[in-house]
């Protein structure tokens, strides 16, 4: 799978696993998942939030997040996920 369509596809999964109020659309590839940016870019999304997306991103490919330190790399962004569900799976 391409980069550009795991970004969508962990977009969706972000959108329906957390049933968010923004379309995927919305999502910025590179905006922060957690917190925001001083523009206000971002998800806004809190610690309950964290423990559901750890879940759902590790049952749908099947990749594990050890420990904090590698899922705050790993959450950064979407584009940030993308590129460590690559890594994870190869």
């Amino acid at each position: 799978m391409d980069r550009r369509t795991l970004r969508a596809e962990v977009k969706e999964l972000l959108v329906s696993g957390l049933r968010l109020t923004v379309g995927p659309a919305e999502i910025v590839d590179e905006a922060p998942i957690f917190g925001t940016t001083a523009e206000g870019a971002g998800l806004g999304l809190d610690s309950i939030d964290a423990l559901e997306l750890v879940v759902l991103i590790e049952e749908r490919f099947n990749v594990t997040i050890p420990d904090e330190e590698v899922g705050k790399r790993a959450f950064a962004s979407v584009a940030a996920l993308a590129d460590f569900i690559v890594e994870g799976s190869a």
